[in-house]
C-alpha cells in the first residue's frame, strides 16, 4: 500500500490498505543484467550493447537504471534508450560510458535494485616502434627477448614467428614464452637459435592480432660461454590471490648451462592431486577448480650439474559471497515485530547492508536495528510495507537477496473461516468449537450460548471454545465475537448432543479347529440418527473383504450388526481380531482372541546322532503342536535309490509325542540316507520337518548275489557267461566285485574268476580245449572291501558251438501273386556233431539288386512265405541253417519270376438296391492292362459297422445278392483278384437303415457316396414308402 497519502485519517487509510487488489505484488527480478565486455572495432559505425532488466509485479514495474552510483535520464536526444526495463546504450564511448550499471524496478508498492553489471571495452593497439636493435649472446648463454605488448584491454596470448611465417617457436626444455610478459626465454644459446624473432600478440575478446618488430638474435665470436648455475628469470607473486572454483596457471623458467630441469611441490609436502598439470616442459603448473585445500605455498625449483636454484609463492583462496540463509516474504498483522537474518559464505568474510524500496536503509528509529546480516523492527507500522533488499559483499563482489513486507490492519472478519453450522459431540464427550476470524491486529474473543455471555474459563488463548463432558442441555446455537480497534464481528453455529454408540458383545476368546468356520460378532447400540461404519482388523491390519483367498466375510444383516465370517479356517488365521465402529461423534473397538487348533508344525533340527551299516539314532526338536499335543511321530527316509521318502521301521517301533529320539532299523548298508520327521495329534498329521543332513550307512559284506545268470553262445572255445548287476544300494560297500566259478559237467573242482566292476555283467572264459557246446556247471558270487559274500545258485550254460556245416537242399520257389513267394527246403538233421540247427535264414534280392532282403524261421520249418515283392520280377533265393554261432553255407540259389500285379483300377459304376431282406450289387467289368493279371474274380467284404471285421464273399461275376437283415447300417467294398493278387478296393459304399421293403442307389465313378448322393438315396427311400 503506498504511503503517500499524507492527509487520509487512519481509518480511511487501513481500508484503503485492506482494500486494495488481492492480486497486488512488489517487483520480482525475473531478469537481471549481467557485465559485457565490448569489442572496441574502429571500423563499426552503430556500436551500441543492451543490459537486460525484467521484473514481475502488479502493478506491472517501472523502470530506472543507475551507471556508477549515477542516474541515468533516457532522453530523446541521448544515446540511451529503456526498451521494458532494457536499456540499450548506442554509440558507445568507452572513456564516458565504461563503468558499472544497476537497473531498479519500482511500482506503487515498491523498489527493488539488480545486481551491479559491468561494461568494459577490450581493445588493443599497434606497436609503437617499428625496429628493434639485435641482441648479441654467446653460445651457451641464456637470453631474454622482450615482447613489450602495446596499448590494450582485454587478456592476451602470446606466440613468436622465428624468421618468417608460419615458423613459429616451439616450447620445449630450453625455450619457453611466458604468457604473463609475452617475453622469450632462451635457456641456452644454440647456433640454431640465429636469426629474427617476432612477438605476436593476440586479443581474446576483440580477436585481433599484431605483430612486433622483429628482434635480431645473434652469435658473439669471443667464445663459447662456461656451464653456469641455473638463474631463475620468470617468477610468480609472492602472494597470488586465486578465486573458488577458477584455473590458476603459474609459470616459473630459468637460464643455465646445461640447460635447468624445473619441478614443482607443496611447501607442506602435501602431494598433488591428479587433477593439477604441470606441462610445457614444467614452466608451467595449472590447478583447475581451485578450492580451499589448494591454498599454500608452492615451490619451483630450476636445477642443472652446476647447481640449483628455487623460488617459492602463495596460493591464496578467495570466494565471493554466497547466501546460504535468506530473508523470506512475510506478512505481518500491525504493531507484530519482524526478525529477519541474512547469511553469507565468502572470503574475506563479507559485510552487509541491507536496502528498502531501492534505497540503503538507515537505524534512524531506535525500533529499526540492523546489525551485520540481522534486521529487526518492532512495533510494525503501515510505513514499513516495502520490498527489502539483503546486500552481502567484499571485495570480490555483491549478491543481493529480495523480501517483501507487508503490514496487515483489518477490521475482524468471518467471511473466510465461519463457524461450523453445525457441531455433534456425544454425550459425556469433549467437543472444542473453533472460532478463527480474520483481524489484524488480533484482538478480543467472547462467546455466548443464545443472548448467555458464557466465561472466560472455558474459552483458551487462540478464541476457541472448549465444553468438556458435554450434556444434553448444552444444545443449542453458540456465537463467537471478536473485536479490536477496528471494528467488531461475530459468527454463529449449533452444537448437537447425541447418544454414545456401545458395543454390546463381550470381549472372548473364540477355540477352533482347522477347516471349521466361525462367525465373529459385534454388534452395538447407537444413536439412531446415526450412521454407523464397522470396520475390521486382524493383528492390527485393515481386512480388505473379497481378498485374503474369500476366507472372510461379511455377515452382519443387521443396521446395529458388524459380524463376520471366517470360513475354513487356517492355521495362520490365529490371532487378535479388533471390530472398530465408528460414528460422526464418536469411535470404539473390540477385540477378540481366535485360537486356531490344527496339525502339529513341522519338527526341527533333525539329526543322525549315531549310524551303523543298518541302523541310525535319530534326533530332533518339536515345532508348534498349534494347541493340541503331538500323540505321535513318524520318521521317513529317502535315498538317491528310492522313488521318493519311505516309511522306516524304528525302535520303538511307535514313537510317541513325548519322545524326541528313534533308531531307524532294516537300512541297507553303505547307503547315503536323509531323514524327515512328521508329527501327529488329534486333528492329523502336519507338515513334514526338513531333511536331515545326508549321512551314508556303514559298510559290511554283501548278501545279494546277482540275478538272471544265464550264458551261452560267443566264439569258438569259449563259455560266455552273463548276469544281472547287482543294484549299488544292495552292495553294501565299496570295491564291489563278481567272483565267477565254473567247471565243466561232472567235474569235481572249480574255476575261478574275480570280476573287479560292480557294473559289469558278463564274463568270457576262452580255452582251446572246449569242446563245441559243452555243458558246464556255473555260479556267481559277490565281494567288496569287508570281505566276501555268497554265491547264488549253480546253473548249467553250454560252451559256444559252431556253425551248422551243412547247407539245405531241395530248394524251391514258387510265385503265390506278385507280391508274394513261397520258398521250400529240406530239414538238416537237428543234431549233427553237436552243430545245432535253431532255423534258416531266407534272403532274396531282385536282378542287379546288390543287397538281398533276410528273414528267419524258427525251429524246424521247412517253408516260408516271403511278402512284399514286386509283380512280374525275377528274385533269386538262397536258404541257410542258423544257430547261435551264426549261419551256415548257403544253398543253391534259384530263381522265380513273380505274377504279373494285380489290377489297379476299382470296380466303377456300383449300384444297389434292397428287395425283401436283400442287398443287390451291380458293378461294371474290371479290365486288366497289360502288364495287369487277368481278373478271375471279385471279393465283396460288408460289416455292420466301422469297427467290426468283414465277411467276405467271393464271385466271378460282376453282381452279388447279400441275404442280410435291414434294420442295420452297413459298409460294403469291393475289390477284384486274379493271380496277381488282389486289385484296388472300391471306395467304401454305406447302405443306410431302410424301414421300407425296397430302396435303390448308386455310387459315383470313385464307388462312394457322396454327400450328395446321400441326400438323393434318402430322398429315393422316403419316396418308395
Amino acid at each position: 500500500c503506498p504511503l503517500s497519502h499524507g492527509l487520509l485519517t487512519l481509518k480511511a487509510f487501513v481500508k484503503s490498505c485492506t482494500d486494495s487488489p488481492l492480486d497486488s505484488q512488489l517487483p520480482v527480478f525475473t531478469k537481471q543484467p549481467g557485465s559485457i565486455v565490448f569489442p572496441v572495432d574502429s571500423q563499426e559505425k552503430n556500436r551500441e550493447v543492451v543490459f537486460s532488466c525484467e521484473a514481475q509485479g502488479s502493478p506491472s514495474p517501472l523502470y530506472r537504471w543507475k551507471l556508477n552510483g549515477t542516474a541515468i535520464t533516457p532522453k530523446s536526444v541521448s544515446h540511451y534508450s529503456l526498451s521494458g526495463g532494457n536499456l540499450r546504450i548506442s554509440h558507445l564511448d568507452k572513456d564516458q560510458d565504461a563503468g558499472t550499471y544497476q537497473c531498479l524496478a519500482f511500482n506503487s508498492f515498491g523498489t527493488i535494485v539488480s545486481r551491479e553489471a559491468s561494461l568494459t571495452f577490450a581493445y588493443m593497439e599497434n606497436f609503437k616502434t617499428h625496429r628493434r636493435s639485435s641482441v648479441s649472446v654467446r653460445e651457451g648463454q641464456g637470453v631474454v627477448l622482450l615482447c613489450g605488448p602495446p596499448s590494450h584491454s582485454g587478456d592476451l596470448t602470446f606466440s613468436w614467428i622465428f624468421n618468417e611465417y608460419p615458423s613459429f617457436v616451439k616450447q620445449d626444455t630450453r625455450r619457453f614464452i611466458s604468457q604473463e610478459t609475452g617475453n622469450l626465454y632462451i635457456a641456452k644459446v644454440e647456433p640454431s637459435d640465429v636469426g629474427n624473432y617476432t612477438c605476436v600478440v593476440t586479443n581474446t575478446v576483440t580477436k585481433t592480432r599484431v605483430q612486433g618488430p622483429p628482434t635480431p638474435l645473434v652469435l658473439r665470436s669471443d667464445g663459447i660461454m662456461g656451464e653456469y648455475e641455473p638463474k631463475i628469470e620468470v617468477q610468480f607473486p609472492e602472494i597470488v590471490h586465486v578465486a573458488k572454483g577458477s584455473t590458476v596457471k603459474v609459470e616459473c623458467f630459468a637460464l643455465g648451462n646445461p640447460v635447468p630441469s624445473i619441478s614443482w611441490r607443496r611447501m607442506d609436502g602435501i602431494p598433488f592431486s591428479r587433477k593439477v598439470d604441470v606441462r610445457k616442459a614444467s614452466g608451467v603448473l595449472e590447478i583447475p577448480y581451485f578450492q580451499q585445500e589448494d591454498t599454500g605455498t608452492y615451490e619451483c625449483v630450476a636445477e642443472n650439474s652446476r647447481g640449483r636454484n628455487t623460488v617459492k609463492g602463495k596460493l591464496s583462496f578467495y570466494a565471493p559471497p554466497h547466501l546460504i540463509e535468506k530473508p523470506q516474504d512475510v506478512q505481518k498483522p500491525i504493531d507484530d515485530s519482524l526478525v529477519w537474518e541474512c547469511k553469507a559464505t565468502g572470503k574475506p568474510k563479507p559485510s552487509y547492508r541491507w536496502m528498502k524500496n531501492g534505497e540503503n536503509l538507515e537505524s534512524l528509529e531506535e525500533r529499526i536495528q540492523v546489525a551485520n546480516g540481522l534486521l529487526s523492527i518492532s512495533r510494525l507500522m503501515l510505513s514499513d510495507i516495502g520490498m527489502y533488499q539483503c546486500v552481502a559483499g567484499n571485495k570480490h563482489g555483491e549478491v543481493y537477496s529480495n523480501a517483501e513486507l507487508k503490514v496487515i490492519a483489518v477490521a475482524p472478519d468471518f467471511s473466510q473461516n465461519q463457524l461450523r453450522s453445525h457441531t455433534m459431540v456425544k454425550e459425556g464427550g469433549d467437543v472444542l468449537m473453533e472460532c478463527r476470524p480474520k483481524m489484524s491486529p488480533w484482538g478480543g474473543i467472547s462467546w455466548r450460548k443464545g443472548s448467555e455471555t458464557l466465561q472466560e474459563i472455558s474459552i483458551l488463548d487462540n478464541g476457541n471454545l472448549r465444553i468438556q463432558n458435554a450434556t444434553k442441555p448444552d444444545a443449542g446455537l453458540y456465537t463467537c465475537v471478536a473485536r479490536n480497534q477496528f471494528g467488531v464481528a461475530s459468527s454463529s453455529g449449533t452444537l448437537m448432543v447425541k447418544e454414545p454408540t456401545i458395543i454390546t458383545t463381550p470381549p472372548s476368546t473364540l477355540d477352533v479347529t482347522v477347516g471349521e468356520s466361525i462367525v465373529l460378532p459385534c454388534q452395538v447400540t447407537h444413536d439412531p440418527s446415526l450412521e454407523l461404519k464397522f470396520t475390521w482388523f486382524f493383528n492390527e491390519q485393515l481386512i480388505h473383504f473379497g481378498n485374503h483367498g474369500g476366507y472372510f466375510e461379511k455377515v452382519g444383516g443387521q443396521h446395529s450388526a458388524g459380524d463376520i465370517m471366517i470360513r475354513n479356517i487356517q492355521l495362520r488365521h490365529a490371532g487378535k481380531y479388533t471390530c472398530a465402529v465408528q460414528t460422526k461423534v464418536d469411535s470404539i473397538s473390540i477385540a477378540a482372541d481366535l485360537v486356531v487348533r490344527g496339525p502339529p508344525g513341522p519338527p526341527t533340527s533333525i539329526h543322525v546322532e549315531e549310524i551303523s551299516d543298518t541302523t541310525a539314532s535319530l534326533s530332533w526338536r518339536p515345532g508348534p503342536d498349534n494347541h493340541s499335543p503331538v500323540t505321535t511321530y513318524t520318521i521317513q527316509a529317502r535315498t538317491p535309490f528310492s522313488l521318493g521318502w519311505q516309511a522306516v521301521t524304528t525302535v520303538p517301533e511307535v514313537v510317541g509325542g513325548r519322545r524326541l529320539t528313534a533308531t531307524v532299523i532294516d537300512l541297507s548298508p553303505w547307503v547315503e540316507y536323509e531323514f524327515r520327521v512328521l508329527a501327529s495329534n488329534a486333528i492329523g498329521t502336519g507338515e513334514p520337518s526338513k531333511p536331515s543332513k545326508q549321512a551314508r550307512t556303514k559298510e559290511t559284506s554283501p548278501k545279494v548275489t546277482p540275478a538272471n545268470v544265464s550264458g551261452g553262445g560267443g566264439s569258438r572255445s569259449e563259455l560266455v557267461i552273463t548276469w544281472e548287476p547287482v543294484p549299488e544300494e544292495l552292495q553294501n560297500g565299496g570295491g564291489f566285485g563278481y567272483v565267477v566259478a565254473f567247471r565243466p559237467y561232472g567235474a569235481t573242482g572249480w574255476m575261478q574268476a574275480a570280476v573287479p566292476s560292480s557294473e559289469a555283467s558278463k564274463y568270457v572264459f576262452k580255452n582251446e580245449s572246449i569242446q563245441p557246446f559243452s555243458p558246464f556247471q556255473v555260479k556267481v558270487g559277490v565281494y567288496n572291501n569287508e570281505g566276501e559274500g555268497p554265491f547264488g545258485p549253480v546253473i548249467t550254460i553250454y560252451s559256444a558251438e559252431e556253425e551248422p556245416g551243412r547247407a539245405p537242399t531241395r530248394i524251391r520257389a514258387k510265385s503265390l501273386s506278385a507280391s508274394e513267394i513261397e520258398v521250400s527246403w529240406k530239414a538238416l538233421p537237428w543234431n549233427t556233431s553237436k552243430r545245432r540247427v535253431l532255423g534258416y535264414e531266407v534272403s532274396q534280392k531282385r536282378e542287379k539288386e546288390e543287397a538281398a532282403s533276410v528273414q528267419r524261421t524258427v525251429g524246424n520249418q521247412t517253408s516260408a512265405i516271403i511278402r512284399g515283392v514286386r509283380g512280374s520280377n525275377t528274385y533269386y533265393v538262397t536258404v541257410r541253417a542258423y544257430n547261435t554261432a551264426g549261419a551256415g553255407l548257403p544253398s543253391v540259389t534259384v530263381n522265380v519270376t513273380t505274377k504279373k500285379p494285380p489290377p489297379s483300377q476299382p470296380p466303377a459304376k456300383v449300384m444297389w438296391n434292397t428287395l425283401n431282406s436283400k442287398i443287390i450289387l451291380n458293378w461294371e467289368q474290371v479290365k486288366a492292362l497289360e502288364n495287369e493279371s487277368e481278373v478271375t474274380g471279385y471279393k465283396v467284404l460288408y460289416k455292420r459297422n466301422r469297427h467290426s471285421r468283414p465277411s467276405v464273399m467271393e464271385t466271378n461275376t460282376t453282381s452279388v445278392e447279400l441275404s442280410l437283415p435291414m434294420d442295420e447300417e452297413y459298409f460294403i467294398q469291393i475289390k477284384p483278384f486274379g493271380e496277381g493278387g488282389e486289385g484296388s478296393s472300391s471306395r467304401q459304399i454305406t447302405i443306410p437303415r431302410i424301414p421300407g421293403p425296397n430302396a435303390i442307389g448308386s455310387a459315383t465313378k470313385v464307388s462312394t457316396l457322396s454327400a450328395l448322393s446321400t441326400i438323393a438315396l434318402s430322398f429315393t427311400a422316403r419316396t418308395s414308402l
